[in-house]
């Protein structure tokens, strides 16, 4: 593991430079179609190379030391004792289906502690090689910082079993200050959550041990810093430990609303905390109107605000063409005068992404799928990666050298960034291409799923390794069959629209005249009302004479 991590390190850079980067939108198992757990993720960060990350399960003799780096740099931080047993760890998934993903708040910047040797990335996933439950996660995640210090800022995590899915909150005590202050809550099994970057734990029952965690002293470490003096049932580790601001609220918190939004009738209720209107925070979960399904979350992973107040594919800034995406930083000044773009769920630097299904009914190599894509949701196709894989599939990997600034024909990666590069400038022309594709991979796999999972309990009942055997194959062939047709795809694009047309087709093919030549061209132009601003914008500049 010591050499994977490095690996890992080396390309995971600045993760957090972006400070708006990362989304979880979670599903309880009573609120989901299949009786499933279900969280997602989305790596945003400038610098990320998207690929599908493996820990093998080992055995090590007492005293192994391991060399931990952090996460996002690659800097050393120093040695922690080795486990004597870690268990398989494919992407964020462990083979006893635990997930986790994080989102990073910040927070109050006093309290890093540059001294610890235990950052946020390194935490998950030492955490899942150990853990064979939500639980377990947390307390053996808590350990580690509490006996090596934790290095990194505020950070919201996920932590997910096929039963109970939690939300854990945690920030450093400052330089020098061993441990962390942190509380956990568990979020109900017919509720929905999210966090995106801000935390979001208000007040917690301190005296439910069942469903609420959290550090002895996340109260007094308070209280000593000044940053609360109230009395306890009235503390909110949100408001003590990250305050908000513009930012946290428009950028952050309006990610969530957009989730709550899609599947609760609150969204017009939650919507003036969004727009500075109140300062009363959404609830940390909430009960959703619908069951919800593990590609209802793949889809809400791809949202802009589409239809809402908040849309931002409707304006001057989205062009002729309607692009949902806006170019960073996400704030600009013109004159004296600060503006900001929209920070949806769904944005264009996203290295990975994925949607974890827990269930509890199946054996835990059948029962835990890591619906996983790289580049931006919008964008991407999910593929299934049951926990048990042992072997990555070489499009995943770092095939023909490729990181983040080296190109390969073969990276799922730079295939995905390559064709929605291709989309983006003119996007509503464009997407209906994608929209296709995606739509009919995505819908195979998941006909499929259920003939793939009986074939794959029945062998496990007869023969657990053969079961694995059969699901890391299965898990290599989508994936590497979906990166072939996204291939294609790409070359199919830039044939139809190349050079700002769009040649003809018919019966899904290019379109040839009786002799066997290209058809021609349709020349779509700029939409109606772009030309009309653009002549009021250039006045008589243009005007034919």
């Amino acid at each position: 593991m010591n050499k994977k991590l490095i690996l890992c390190a080396a390309f995971l850079v600045a993760a957090v430079a972006d400070t708006f980067a990362c989304t979880n939108l979670i599903v309880g198992k009573n609120a989901s179609a299949d009786g499933s757990t279900i969280v997602s993720y989305s790596a945003d960060s400038y610098g990320l190379f998207g690929e599908l990350y493996h820990y093998p399960a080992a055995t090590y003799k007492k005293g192994t030391m391991l060399d931990v780096y952090e996460w996002d740099t690659g800097k050393y931080l120093g040695k922690i004792e080795q486990a004597r047993q870690t268990y398989n760890v494919i992407g964020n998934m462990n083979e006893y289906q635990v997930t986790i993903g994080e989102t990073t708040f910040g927070g109050r910047p006093e309290l890093a502690d540059s001294t610890g040797i235990i950052d946020y990335g390194s935490l998950i996933y030492i955490g899942l090689q150990r853990s064979r439950t939500a639980r377990e996660a947390i307390r053996i995640m808590t350990d580690l910082v509490q006996e090596y210090g934790y290095y990194s800022e505020g950070e919201s995590f996920t932590i997910a079993d096929p039963n109970e899915i939690w939300i854990m909150e945690m920030i450093g005590k400052g330089p020098g200050i061993r441990g962390a202050v942190w509380v956990a809550v568990r979020v109900p099994d017919d509720c929905i959550s999210a966090h995106a970057n801000q935390a979001r734990i208000q007040q917690f029952d301190m005296n439910d041990k069942e469903n609420c965690l959290y550090s002895p002293d996340v109260i007094s470490f308070a209280r000593e810093k000044g940053y609360f003096n109230g009395v306890n049932k009235d503390f909110s580790f949100a408001q003590a430990y990250a305050p908000l601001d513009f930012g946290a609220r428009r950028y952050c918190e309006a990610r969530v609303w957009s989730y709550f939004n899609m599947f609760t009738d609150q969204g017009e209720a939650y919507l003036p905390y969004i727009q500075g209107e109140t300062d009363e925070p959404m609830p940390l979960f909430v009960k959703p109107n619908r069951k919800i399904s593990v590609q209802d979350v793949q889809n809400a992973m791809r949202d802009h605000y589409e239809g809402t107040p908040l849309d931002i594919s409707n304006d001057f800034g989205a062009g002729p063409y309607k692009i949902p995406y806006r170019l960073s930083p996400l704030s600009f000044k013109v004159g004296d005068q600060e503006y900001f773009n929209e920070r949806p769920i769904s944005t264009q630097q996203t290295g990975f992404v994925f949607v974890a299904q827990m269930r509890a009914s199946m054996p835990d190599p059948v029962g835990g799928v890591l619906w996983f894509g790289t580049d931006d949701a919008n964008m991407t196709v999910f593929t299934p990666v049951y926990c048990c894989t042992d072997k990555v599939p070489v499009c995943y990997s770092r095939v023909g050298g490729a990181d983040y600034i080296t190109f390969s024909w073969d990276s799922s990666f730079w295939i995905f960034n390559w064709v929605s590069n291709m989309v983006y400038p003119r996007y509503d022309l464009m997407i209906g291409d994608i929209r296709a594709a995606q739509q009919e991979l995505e819908s195979t796999f998941h006909e499929a799923q259920a003939g793939i999972e009986n074939m794959a309990t029945r062998i496990y009942q007869k023969d657990p390794a053969g079961a694995k055997a059969f699901l890391t194959n299965y898990t290599n062939m989508t994936a590497q069959s979906t990166f072939d047709t996204w291939k294609r795809l790409g070359e199919f694009i830039i044939v139809k629209y190349a050079d700002g047309v769009i040649r003809k087709m018919k019966d899904g093919k290019f379109e040839r005249n009786s002799i066997g030549q290209p058809a021609g061209v349709v020349r779509p132009g700029y939409p109606k009302e772009f030309l009309e601003e653009y002549v009021k914008q250039t006045g008589e500049r243009y005007k034919v004479k």
